[in-house]
């Protein structure tokens, strides 16, 4: 399976996160993951929910969590945002 390390910023920690993840799988899979290695990066800090959404850092459009990474055009280097 292919992956590709994103930047993952998060703004209630004011940081930002370089993660890999599989580009095939479907959003909604890849935001689990996202969302519990930014919980053990942080140390806790971040503590996310069922509001937790995945969007794009330039300008805020929330990921459609039904496609995969390659369907939503994020590559190696793309810079996301967890909110």
């Amino acid at each position: 399976m292919e992956k590709g390390l994103i930047e993952v910023y998060v703004p209630v920690l004011q940081r930002a996160f370089d993660i890999f993840i599989p580009l095939e799988l479907p959003m909604y899979e890849t935001i689990e993951l996202i969302k519990k290695a930014v919980r053990e990066l942080s140390d806790g800090r971040f503590q996310p929910d069922g509001s937790t959404v995945l969007c794009h850092y330039a300008d805020g459009r929330i990921l459609d969590i039904n496609l995969s990474a390659i369907e939503l055009e994020i590559h190696h280097g793309s810079k996301l945002m967890l909110i």
